[in-house]
């Protein structure tokens, strides 16, 4: 497995991070117990199993030499990545999701893998992590929205987390759901907004690309609540609806599985939802977008600017008809 930090792709540094000594000295700054500006504990996010979970997380990220740098664009800060967020789940307005993050309990927490696979089972959190190395990777975040945002993303490739459960030749697409009980939803599954539980999924291919990254962190940090702790997917080629939060449940599936966005309105939401700023919403424009922190619109980039390595996953489709 490789030990490399991914920078991801096209141009973000490092060096333009908002608080570039709090970001460089990101190990030191969670081993002292400080897990924000605003003085809040490590287990005001993260309550006991999760926690040890994730405890060394600082220890296990790679410390080897930068291979891709992206220039051009700041990371958003911690505060901005952590404030303002969809995450229906928690509720529907940008600032819910931190209001209500602990109405989510990660602990105990656990994955139901199932479908065609030969390694089927419930997995605990500790048991999914113990394996894998951890890299930071700076990804643009694109919601269908046209808002966005820049995140330093701590995780490990989904491709690694895939091979473990030896999918069969069957298997060509992987489902996702979040967390939900019915007898006690989370604040924003009490409203019929969506069919819950929300449910994502991705062509085995998507899948297995190397930028699709299982997080658990960001900033150096153990994921917030409100970011979809402890598990995550993020898929920095797709509109930010597709990086489904708090994963429960992984299938692995011979058809197209349903997605929670496409079953609501498939005309507004398609299943692979790549960015393209050439095909617009029904209801606004992709051709720009507003950065978090940032006063002027700019230009939306094909594929998120990731298209070197990933538009070869789509040649010969419609990407209009399949958008």
């Amino acid at each position: 497995m490789s030990n490399t930090i991914r920078k991801g792709s096209s141009n973000i540094s490092e060096n333009l991070v908002t608080d570039e000594k709090l970001y460089r000295q990101r190990r030191q700054f969670v081993k002292t117990g400080i897990f924000s500006s605003a003085g809040l504990s490590l287990a005001a996010y993260f309550p006991t199993l999760a926690m040890a979970a994730l405890s060394d997380l600082p220890n296990r990220i790679s410390d080897a030499p930068n291979t891709r740098k992206l220039d051009g664009e700041a990371l958003n800060t911690f505060e901005e990545i952590t404030t303002y967020n969809n995450f229906y789940e928690l509720g529907t307005g940008k600032s819910d999701p931190v209001e209500n993050a602990s109405a989510l309990i990660t602990d105990p927490w656990s994955v139901s893998v199932e479908g065609e696979c030969e390694k089927p089972g419930t997995y605990n959190l500790e048991d999914i992590l113990k394996p894998h190395n951890l890299e930071e990777r700076i990804y643009r975040l694109r919601c269908v929205e046209a808002w966005s945002m820049v995140i330093p993303w701590i995780g490990f490739p989904l491709a690694d987390l895939i091979q473990r459960f030896k999918p069969t030749s069957n298997a060509k697409y992987v489902a996702f759901e979040t967390l939900y009980d019915e007898n006690k939803p989370l604040p924003g599954q009490k409203r019929p907004n969506l069919d819950w539980p929300y449910r994502e999924g991705l062509r085995m291919d998507e899948a297995m690309n190397p930028l699709t990254l299982m997080a658990v962190g960001l900033y150096g940090k153990p994921i917030p609540n409100q970011n979809g702790a402890p598990l995550r997917l993020v898929v920095p080629w797709k509109y930010g609806f597709k990086s489904i939060k708090s994963i429960v449940k992984i299938s692995f599936v011979e058809k197209e599985p349903p997605t929670s966005w496409n079953m609501a309105n498939a005309r507004e939401y398609g299943f692979y939802s790549n960015v393209n700023p050439q095909i617009d919403h029904r209801r606004w424009s992709q051709k720009r977008e507003r950065r978090i922190g940032e006063y002027f619109k700019r230009d939306t980039l094909m594929f998120n600017g990731y298209e070197e390595e990933v538009a070869h996953l789509y040649k010969g489709m419609d990407l209009a008809k399949h958008h």
